[in-house]
């Protein structure tokens, strides 16, 4: 095994590298995944919980391209939910439930089954670099493995500080140790880096708590799920989450131990994530408000240990347990492990390629936290993304990247790779310019085709997503071609407050107006027909609804997308050299010298970097 040239070596099973070992070894490549613990491969470090807000959209994307984490989020579930659903299809987002342990041992056995994939369970404590590109890994025992590629997924475990009250020790996650000598040898090697902050709540005894005192939050009635294979089903029976809320007794118990918080006394100098922020912060930030929610959620379906949703701290453990126990429902309760905050080393990703290759050393990729992002499916999308390129290069094949137009997944990679990030990046659906293009139903109809070029999506996954397009596009074609008379549609045009039509008129037309649903025009005797006759699945009449309903935007976003698509294919030189454009503003040129855009789209998206300074780089290179 140590004499073995390996193509790609993935450093790190946490999201990233579990999604990035994945997709070498589906790809043929000799892969070799080596971390600290094999029995926390893919752990839920904090929430067990898949998707959500863009994330479920980011899941899907994976699963479509031929990723694990969407079979993993389904065997796994413990209740499913689509949030949003009140709201447009672009914002429709898909969440699991997940048992913790059931999804890290599905994942593991998941990639003991997959071809091509060696283990090993030890520090790599440094990186073999010769003449600018990687060869292997050093590991703490002083083990050399070669490698032609190495993808980094370090998670937060590069010098990683753990913080709870006035005590602070080295561990990347609760319960394991740091690791060491990886960031100094990359500064060594020229890379920046700094420092972020992440924090998780406490976990309790639910045995201990009182929830009929809380507000019950179940899954779905007719639950959906993540992959688009059919070798998962939804779930026939799931847990309920509940709900409950702070106080002002419980700010105010909290506030006590604010002068022992290292938040505010000064030792936790990184930021933390926004959108993420811990309770103190919260209650210090949101000063008028009196209370806070909090999402009680189950770790599995058998164990007794809960997850305190929205209660992340680093106050010292007795604060938080006095503070807990004022909580309605909580005034017994037990705990499994206070809540900590940790902090730990990221590169600032403008130093990568869109491939996630890094611009200093030849064959070296970062996924995941290290890349100063936040969230699994972050981190899974980037690990999926890195591991296709390493394979791609050790074959001496083309590159794999995706636009933002084509994929969450490139807008977060274009995010970071652009505009760089200071504080732990999570994907929204508002960071997309073209999301009713992005949606969670289509995502296979989007990349299955780009899975299926890169072996990693089956020919039996192809051809079932173009049976969904084929059939999707002849029920649409059939509401545009089909008329419904008066007395047919006016029944229903009344019951919905519409107005009602004089003459027969096609049912594309009807079924457009805002208020009319697939439900509604299923009592056309011709539609019920046609869905019974063509054996159409539910996955077809969402897709046909939605084509419908939103046609005029999906054209219009589509056309957007195409115009700017045509500086997608205006090429810069590499090595260009900014400083000779002496009409272009200094800060421009500055930034675009560090980021060094593959395109003249990228480059406008820089920040810092003005429409003018682009007409200027046009007329340069002769545009």
């Amino acid at each position: 095994m140590f004499n073995e040239m390996y193509d790609v070596v993935v450093v790190g099973a946490g999201h990233a590298g579990s999604e990035a070992a994945a997709a070498a070894a589906n790809m043929g490549s000799k892969t070799l995944l080596i971390t600290m613990n094999l029995q926390n491969i893919a752990q839920m470090s904090c929430n067990p919980a898949m998707g959500g807000i863009a994330k479920g959209q980011i899941v899907r994307e994976i699963d479509a391209l031929g990723g694990y984490s969407g079979i993993v989020s389904d065997t796994s579930a413990i209740q499913f939910k689509m949030l949003n659903k009140s709201k447009g299809p672009a914002m429709w987002s898909p969440r699991v439930q997940s048992d913790r342990m059931r999804f890290a041992e599905d994942w593991r056995l998941l990639l003991e089954g997959t071809p091509n994939l060696d283990f090993y369970q030890e520090m790599v404590s440094a990186l073999i670099v010769k003449k600018g590109k990687v060869t292997g890994v050093k590991t703490s025992l002083g083990i050399e493995i070669k490698a032609k590629s190495v993808v980094l997924t370090n998670g937060t475990f590069l010098n990683g500080l753990i913080h709870i009250g006035d005590k602070n020790f080295g561990g990347g996650r609760a319960g394991e140790k740091a690791a060491t000598g990886i960031t100094e040898q990359l500064v060594d090697l020229g890379f920046e880096s700094g420092r972020m902050k992440t924090g998780t709540p406490p976990r309790v005894d639910g045995r201990s708590l009182d929830y009929t005192k809380m507000v019950e939050q179940p899954g779905d009635d007719n639950p959906e799920k993540f992959s688009y294979l059919d070798i998962t089903k939804p779930l026939e029976k799931q847990r309920s989450c509940y709900m409950t809320y702070t106080s002002l007794e419980v700010h105010d118990l909290l506030r006590e131990g604010f002068d022992r918080s290292p938040m505010f006394n000064g030792r936790i100098k990184s930021l933390g994530p926004r959108y993420c922020p811990s309770i103190e912060d919260k209650i210090n930030r949101f000063a008028d408000k009196d209370r806070h929610q909090l999402f009680i959620e189950p770790e599995g379906w058998n164990t007794c240990e809960v997850y305190v949703n929205g209660f992340s701290t680093s106050l010292p453990e007795d604060v938080q347990f006095k503070a807990l126990r004022s909580v309605v429902g909580f005034e017994n309760v037990k705990f499994f492990r206070p809540g900590y905050a940790i902090e730990y080393d990221y590169f600032p990703p403008t130093q990568l390629k869109h491939t996630l290759e890094t611009k200093l050393v030849d064959g070296l990729y970062f996924a995941g936290q290290i890349n100063g992002t936040t969230g699994y499916e972050e981190a899974a999308s980037q690990g999926l993304m890195a591991g296709i390129n390493a394979s791609l290069k050790v074959q001496e094949k083309d590159t794999f990247t995706l636009k933002r137009d084509e994929a969450y997944i490139g807008v977060l990679i274009d995010d970071l790779i652009t505009k760089g990030t200071e504080e732990p990046y999570r994907m929204f659906t508002s960071r997309a310019e073209y999301r009713t293009l992005l949606r969670q139903d289509n995502a296979d109809l989007r990349l299955t085709p780009k899975g299926y070029e890169l072996g990693l999506a089956s020919e039996k996954r192809l051809k079932r997503m173009e049976q969904k397009h084929n059939d999707a596009e002849k029920f649409v074609a059939f509401f545009s071609k089909t008329s419904v008379k008066p007395e047919e549609a006016n029944p229903v045009l009344e019951s919905k407050r519409s107005a009602l039509v004089k003459q027969s008129d096609k049912m594309f037309k009807i079924f457009s107006r805002p208020n009319i649903t697939i439900d509604d025009v299923r009592k056309f005797k011709a539609v019920e027909e046609y869905i019974q006759a063509n054996n159409l699945d539910n996955e077809v009449i969402e897709q046909a609804e939605i084509q419908v309903k939103y046609s005029g935007y999906i054209a219009k976003e589509k056309n957007n997308a195409d115009k700017l698509s045509r500086l997608e294919y205006v090429k810069i030189p590499e090595n260009f050299d900014y400083s000779k454009i002496k009409s272009m503003s200094f800060e421009a040129r500055e930034k675009l010298r560090k980021i060094q855009p593959t395109t003249v789209s990228q480059a406008s998206r820089i920040s810092g970097v003005s429409p003018n300074d682009i007409s200027v780089l046009l007329v340069y290179m002769g545009r």
